[in-house]
């Protein structure tokens, strides 16, 4: 029995070890209609993980173009900016929400499973580079340390982002107005920490985001020139 019990270890953590991390990031607006199937989603594919070779880390990056009568407030920008440089990769003349973007690599309507399903798939199958995370929450501030080694890229960008567990929103104008809005991972910064080709080691002091609600915070390496995820990381606070 205890030899059992042993191998039965042993083989649930070699099954932890070879789950690949793999980046979701859904480009949605609280002022989008087509937007909450897609926060759905992604909220089940973060809860539930589905699929054993993968661990799905989420980046819910909320623009700013659907800002009228409803102002989204965790809009930003920023992201907008960020899924401008998305459609540069892809080829497309213009954005839209919602949009998942895997790794980098696929880009489909948010609200698709069947899409989703068939990216994640696709993903798991793409080897990602190591990358050693630590952070530490003391009061407003946050300590992370990230680092990296022999990567070999011809060139890429290190990101630090920190994202609010969960959040609700009660709509009372625009597209989605009477609705109770759901949100996962909402990223509440995204900072371009540094470029490597090969190794980096970083130490960082940041403030944490006003009225924050748990926090996520995820580092990621992105290749400048596709936009394939390289390594990610995540750590929950």
């Amino acid at each position: 029995m205890n030899l059992t019990i042993a191998l039965l270890t042993l083989t649930i953590a070699a099954s932890a070890q070879t789950k690949s991390p793999i980046l979701l990031e859904l480009f949605t607006s609280e002022g989008c209609s087509s937007c909450p199937p897609a926060d759905k989603l992604v909220e089940s594919l973060d809860k539930q993980q589905p699929y054993n070779g993968a661990d799905l880390i989420i980046l819910g990056e909320h623009v700013d173009y659907w800002d009228g009568s409803w102002k989204d407030r965790f809009s930003s920008r920023a992201f907008t900016n960020r899924q401008w440089e998305y459609a540069k990769y892809f080829g497309l003349s213009g954005v839209y929400t919602p949009q998942l973007i895997v790794d980098g690599q696929s880009e489909f309507v948010g609200s698709s499973g069947p899409d989703a399903k068939a990216a994640i798939n696709r993903a798991i199958q793409n080897h990602k580079h190591p990358l050693t995370l630590s952070a530490k929450a003391t009061g407003n501030k946050l300590h992370a340390s990230v680092k990296i080694d022999n990567l070999g890229s011809k060139g890429a960008t290190l990101y630090l982002a920190l994202a609010d567990e969960q959040a609700t929103s009660k709509v009372t104008r625009g597209e989605n107005s009477g609705l109770t809005l759901k949100h996962v991972a909402i990223v509440r910064s995204l900072t371009a920490v540094g470029d490597l080709t090969n190794s980096l080691t970083k130490e960082l002091d940041l403030t944490l985001p006003a009225n924050h609600t748990g926090l996520r915070v995820i580092a990621f390496v992105q290749d400048r020139t596709t936009g394939r995820i390289l390594a990610i990381s995540q750590e929950k606070l």
